[in-house]
Order: C-alpha cells, then structure tokens, then sequence
C-alpha cells in the first residue's frame, strides 16, 4: 500500500514535471522554466491540501453539532464549496487580484486562463503560472466562506447559505484580499499577513458573527434567566478527525503560500513554526480548561489547535520559533476564554467561530506588530520589524489599522446584506423545522438514516408539558435524550417547552 501511494504520487510530479523535461530535451529552456515546472508541481500540492481542508470543516461542524443536523452541515460545505470556485471565477478573482485601485480590482472578470496574465500584475513574474494562482487563491477563499457559514449552522434556511455565499464570495472577501494582497492601500502601507489570519480568518469570522447576532440562539440554548445550556456535539470523534485533517491542511495554507520549494527552503521554516504553534495552542488550552473545568476538555482543546493555527497564518513567515510557540499558546487560551464569555453574554455560536476564527485571527495579526524581526520582514519583502525588535510602533499600528479597517467593512456589509435578507426573505427556519432538524426538514432525508425514521415520526412538540415519552428526567431536573446526550428541552417564548426526539 506504501509502494501504490509513493507510485501515486511520483506519477503526479512527473505528469505535472513533463512539459518542463520535454521542452528542456529540445534546448528551448533554461533552469528558469524547470524552477516554473518545480514550482507549479509545489503549488499544486499546497492547493490541493488547502482544497482538502473543506472535508475537514465537513467533518469538524458535522461532529460538532446534533446528529438530526448532521447530514445537512456535510451537504452544505459541498455547495458553499460549488459556489465558491463558479464565483471566484466570474467576479471574485478580478475584484481580489485585477489590476484596479486601492479598494479594488477592475479587470481580469470572467477568468480565462493564462492569456489573462496582463490583467493580474501583482503576480507578474513570481514564477508560477496564473492558472496554478487562480487554483490556490480560490481555495483560501472558499475556506473564509466556510467560516463565515459556520455561524449559521443548525438555524439558518439553506437559501440563506447560496445568496449570502454568493454575495461574500463576489464582493465582501475579494475586496479585503485585494487590500492586503493585491495592490491595495493595506498591502501598500506594509501590512504583513503572509498567508491569511486577517484576510481569511478575520474576514469569514467577522460574517459569521454577524449571522450569530441575526439568527439569535438556537431553541433551548438559553433558560428565562439567561442562563446557557450546553448543547453538545454528537460525535467527538468527527471532530477529532477533522481537526487533524485542518492540521495537515495548514501545510498547504502557510509553507504554501512561499510558492517555491527552491531557494533556502524557507518554506520548511514557515512548516515549522505553524506546527510550533498548533502544538502549544493543543497544550496550552487543554491546560486551560483543566484548570477552570477541572476535566481535560477534549473540545477546548481542539479549539485551541484551530485558534493556534489561525494566529500563526499572518505571523508564521515573520517570527521565531519561540514566538511561534508563544503566539500559539496564547492564542488556546485566549479563545477558550472568549468562547466561554461569548456564551455568557448570549452569542450562540455552535462552531466558536468567531473565537476561533475571528479573536485568534485579531490576535495573529497583532503578534505579527510585536514579534517580526527586521531579518525576516527583509526575508519576505513585506513591511518592517515589530515592537519587541525594535521596529516601534510602525508596523504595529499598520496591523491594527488593517484589523480595525477589516473587522468594520465585513461587518457593516454583512449586516446589510443579512440584514436585508432577514427583512425580506427570513434567515431562520421554522421552530418545528428546527425541532425536527435541518436533515429531513431541507433535504428529507437523514444523514443518519439507519434506525432514525421512527424518530421523525415520533417527533412532538410539547406546550406546557415537562415530560414525555422520550424524556428522562435527570437529578438535576434538566431532561436530556437516552443515547444522544443533548439537550431537548427547549423552553417557548410563554413558558411551555418544545422538544424533538433528534435534539
């Protein structure tokens, strides 16, 4: 099986390698066009693992959410997924990288492949081919839109996903990638975000936020008194799994973003400290919710990999292996404690992704002010050296004036446009649609299927009643499921209680 996978993968660098061997047995290149050829080969695989990051979101939200919503939030990353790459080819790859001003790009619509080169001078001469370019942008991209629908999950109408993802595919994201990506004026003032912790991160996490305060909390997540209640996850071993498939994805996001395998290797340093940094965040949140839970939480944990990540994708090319370690580690324990604050003040946000995502990213950006060296800022052509390397407060105030500039765009755009939304079309399913789950309610089948047909069926919705039929009545009077472990209490606006056998 090892052979077969290491055959695979030698068959593809010598596929994409050919063009490059072919044209050098006739003496038409020169070692310029084979490091294009090793390049392209380079970039092709970062792509790939960014690409494959979109099965680890599947399987992160999926465990992380009710077994009745299962199959629904796996579905919709594969059609938020479809509509990323039709729209960043329309529209959203001209806005983000055309030539244009500094706000955004005005050419290069409708992307039609190389030919297109003169629209796109930003990646003029940078040695890898704009098809390869459009591949690797489009799958940053497609990762801000699933965090941003990350918010939505378990409420939000399935419409909501396709116009809104359309919306911030063609309009919100391209412009903020623009800004600091592709010529604009944060790019032009030095802002250092090497592979995306503002640009992606922030961005989607800022939209999801948004989503979170329209949406309002799912059925049962609050009591009368404001007090939360936990509504957990179905299988933590799908979240596992997705988390280690978003940490291996990660090597695309960052060492991929140096676009070459050649030179000093300095891709292999960006690897290092984004596993640096991803390791302390596991540690450090674990450690933090030890401390407060006083139970290892294996939930916290994971969020703190993710939170880690996130931080390290601006900063990863700009600091030590030791700040790396620190920024990371810093980065868990912050969003463990933003998370749980967030649930206090009343923000129901399933997937912490604005904790996790949106905090984290802020901080990244704001680390990258404090701990870039003036070596490697002079390394990666961008900006200068942060605070603690003498560098004052220039850089610094550039990465706060593009997170500050980031957070306000998104979110006033992303309250007009779902806001308007919610005002004409709604963006919340019903109540009975919720009680009875999104999986059979928007697509009519269960992503589950085996043995939960009698659950719909016996799907009631209780006014004024404590119990039934499939309660259990717990010592601490909360009822919870037999076998599901989540809530299905679900207190109504007077007083009565709504329940489904899936919560």
């Amino acid at each position: 099986m090892r052979r077969k996978w290491v055959y695979g993968l030698s068959g593809i660098i010598a596929a994409l390698a050919f063009p490059v061997s072919a044209y050098a047995a006739e003496g038409e290149v020169g070692g310029a066009v084979l490091q294009v050829g090793l390049n392209s080969v380079f970039v092709f695989l970062a792509a790939m693992l960014v690409f494959f990051m979109q099965a680890g979101f599947a399987l992160l939200e999926a465990g992380s959410l009710r077994m009745k919503n299962a199959g629904h939030v796996a579905g919709k990353t594969v059609l938020t997924l479809g509509i990323a790459v039709i729209t960043w080819w329309a529209l959203g790859f001209g806005f983000a990288f055309g030539d244009g001003n500094g706000f955004l790009g005005t050419t290069g619509f409708l992307f039609g492949g190389e030919g297109d080169i003169g629209s796109f001078s930003v990646f003029s001469g940078i040695g890898v081919p704009l098809n390869l370019m459009f591949l690797f942008q489009m799958a940053f991209a497609a990762v801000s839109l699933a965090i941003a629908c990350g918010g939505m999950a378990e409420r939000a109408k399935l419409s909501v996903y396709m116009i809104f993802g359309t919306i911030f595919m063609v309009v919100i994201y391209p412009i903020v990638a623009h800004w600091v990506w592709g010529g604009g004026w944060l790019g032009q003032l030095g802002m250092q975000d090497y592979a995306g912790s503002t640009v992606v991160h922030l961005t989607g996490a800022t939209a999801a936020l948004v989503a979170i305060i329209l949406l309002k909390p799912r059925l049962g997540k609050y009591n009368k008194d404001g007090k939360p209640n936990s509504i957990s996850g179905h299988n933590q071993v799908l979240t596992v799994l997705g988390v280690i498939i978003l940490w291996i994805g990660w090597f695309g996001f960052n060492p991929g973003s140096a676009l070459t395998p050649l030179g000093d290797g300095f891709f292999g340093f960006v690897l290092m400290t984004t596993n640096l940094a991803a390791a302390a965040g596991a540690v450090a949140a674990l450690l933090a919710s030890w401390a407060v839970l006083g139970k290892a939480d294996i939930p916290s944990m994971l969020n703190g990999v993710l939170a880690a990540l996130v931080a390290i994708t601006g900063s990863c090319a700009f600091v030590e292996a030791w700040a790396a370690l620190l920024i990371g580690a810093l980065a868990g324990v912050i969003t463990f404690f933003t998370a749980r604050w967030f649930e206090h003040i009343g923000l129901d946000d399933p997937i912490c992704a604005f904790s996790v995502h949106g905090i984290a990213g802020i901080w990244g950006a704001i680390s990258t002010g404090l701990f870039a060296t003036p070596e490697l800022a002079e390394t990666t052509g961008v900006g200068s050296a942060g605070l603690f390397y003498g560098g004052g407060l220039g850089q610094l105030g550039v990465q706060l004036l593009g997170v500050i500039g980031t957070f306000v765009f998104v979110l006033v755009l992303s309250f007009l446009v779902l806001g308007g939304m919610k005002l004409f079309m709604g963006l919340r399913v019903t109540e009975e649609e919720e009680m009875m789950g999104l999986d059979m309610s928007e697509h009519g089948a269960y992503g589950y299927p085996v043995g939960m047909d009698f659950l719909n069926q016996r799907s009631v919705q209780i006014m004024g009643q404590e119990k039934t039929h499939t309660h259990l009545q717990r010592d601490d009077g909360q009822d919870r499921l037999s076998n599901y472990g989540m809530s299905d209490k679900a207190k109504s606006g007077d007083g009565g209680y709504k329940a489904s056998v899936l919560d």
